[in-house]
């Protein structure tokens, strides 16, 4: 399994940016696809999960301000994170994930840094 995310960068405060991760290997669509960040100083944390339905949730920072999505479409599956009115305390580097529930395994891609300029 091969996760390679892109799209971070530096942005100002109330700007927006998409990320992508493009999973490939034996991905399946039953599979969770999300996203986790890591800011300086701070332990991992989830942003974003979707599973193999559709379902979503988000952490409660950002709610209502990301949106995250799949294509399954394609051997080479695709989760996006869409990124609205950002500020500073959404700097960190973001790392996409790929959870199995049957056997509880992740699978995680380099992190993409985001920069969010006040």
């Amino acid at each position: 399994v091969q996760l390679q995310a892109s799209g971070g960068g530096l942005v100002q405060a109330g700007g927006s940016l998409r990320l992508s991760c493009a999973a490939s290997g034996s991905i399946f669509s039953i599979d969770s696809m999300g996203w986790w960040r890591q800011a300086p100083g701070k332990q991992r944390e989830l942003v974003a999960r979707i599973n193999g339905g559709g379902s979503t949730n988000y952490a409660d920072s950002v709610k209502g301000r990301f949106t995250i999505s799949r294509d399954n479409a394609n051997a080479k599956k695709m989760v996006y994170l869409q990124m609205n009115s950002l500020s500073p305390e959404d700097t960190a580097v973001y790392h996409c994930n790929v959870h199995r529930d049957v056997t509880n395994i992740n699978y995680w891609g380099q992190g993409t840094l985001v920069t969010v300029s006040s």
